[in-house]
């Protein structure tokens, strides 16, 4: 009943939306225009102000379910429901508001500047980052973004530029180091295609590229250029990826279990805080596309079971793509040795 409602409640704010963007367009962009509006009327342009810098960037928010709402992310939609407004609104009738577009965009420049400026304090107090994950027992994947919520402080777009620089040192400057090994790793990806999957997706954007790019410069110039630049941070981002994948191994050290897949999913889970674990085929038959279950099994040509799910106490974050994080209470794994894992794993949790 829970999930009808909320789908019920998805469709009628996506309603909402529309009719609030399609009476505006009527309004303003058909034969009944000059029909029902002269130049001055002022109150209805007002009107559609609040509907496109107001209502229509709530909708839009409440729309995002399982996102949180933030001041910066109502102010990023403000100011372009403001910038739609100015292109619908022919110039007859929004001239005397000419100015607040403007001022949005003002306010919009200062938030930028605003986080060039904790951008640039980050670069100030790297030498200082630095020694902090050196003191650290701990994968940069997991020590990065902790230096940076410890020195700079938690601010997204600062847990972003992290993102992005452990996705930069994976792909770039990892290449002389070894996969670690000993009795407290485990590896999850060696008996899957997952290295073989992104090798072949990297060979197809190589591919599209080549064959594409020249193609799509004839006709613009700016369209090949973008989608070269994301071609290019897509196969960096792949690369990246199955660095990390091959460099952090499950790893259980000072009663804590290190878990990864990649750059884009990570978690740290106290042995403590581990109700039990469920193995074999009650583990295979548990639904994963749950809000509540995260999963680490490695990509494969083929949907792969996991071999076992760990249950915890509590909901325990676990940071995702572009240093963003969510709340879990278990976890989904698929492990290259599962007996030896669950040799390791079990003592520790009857302790």
């Amino acid at each position: 009943m829970t999930v009808i409602q909320r789908d019920r409640r998805f469709y009628i704010l996506l309603f909402l939306l529309a009719l609030v963007l399609f009476s505006n367009l009527v309004l303003y962009r058909t034969p009944i225009t000059p029909l029902v509006l002269s130049g001055e009327d002022h109150w209805v342009v007002v009107g559609s102000l609040i509907d496109l810098a107001v209502v229509a960037p709530l909708l839009i928010l409440f729309l995002r379910r399982g996102k949180k709402v933030t001041v910066k992310s109502f102010i990023t939609l403000m100011v372009s429901g403001l910038v739609f407004a100015r292109i619908l609104i022919p110039s007859i009738y929004f001239e005397p508001f000419t100015y607040i577009p403007i001022a949005a965009i003002g306010l919009e420049a200062l938030i930028l500047l605003a986080e060039l400026g904790l951008i640039l304090l980050l670069a100030w107090r790297l030498p200082g980052i630095i020694r902090w994950i050196q003191s650290q027992d701990e994968s940069l994947l997991f020590s990065l973004s902790k230096a940076v919520e410890k020195r700079v402080g938690k601010y997204v777009v600062l847990q972003i530029f992290a993102a992005e620089c452990v996705m930069l040192y994976y792909a770039l400057a990892s290449w002389k180091k070894r996969p670690p090994t000993g009795e407290t790793y485990f590896s999850l990806h060696k008996n899957s295609s997952h290295i073989a999957f992104y090798i072949m997706l990297i060979h197809a954007i190589i591919i599209e590229t080549a064959a594409i790019h020249w193609l799509i410069h004839e006709m613009s110039v700016i369209i090949s250029v973008i989608m070269l630049v994301l071609n290019m941070y897509t196969v960096l981002f792949f690369i990246g990826d199955i660095q990390a994948v091959r460099l952090n191994p499950l790893t259980i050290k000072e009663n804590q279990l290190y878990i990864s897949m990649g750059i884009g999913k990570r978690m740290v889970i106290p042995i403590e805080e581990i109700s039990r674990i469920t193995w074999g085929k009650e583990a295979a038959d548990e639904k994963l596309h749950t809000k509540e279950t995260i999963s680490f099994i490695a990509q494969d040509f083929e949907k792969l079971p996991p071999h076992c799910i760990i249950e915890l106490k509590k909901p325990l974050k676990a940071q995702l793509f572009m240093g963003f994080s969510k709340s879990y209470k278990k976890a989904a794994i698929r492990l290259d040795e599962p007996d030896r894992f669950r040799a390791f794993i079990q003592p520790k949790l009857e302790r």
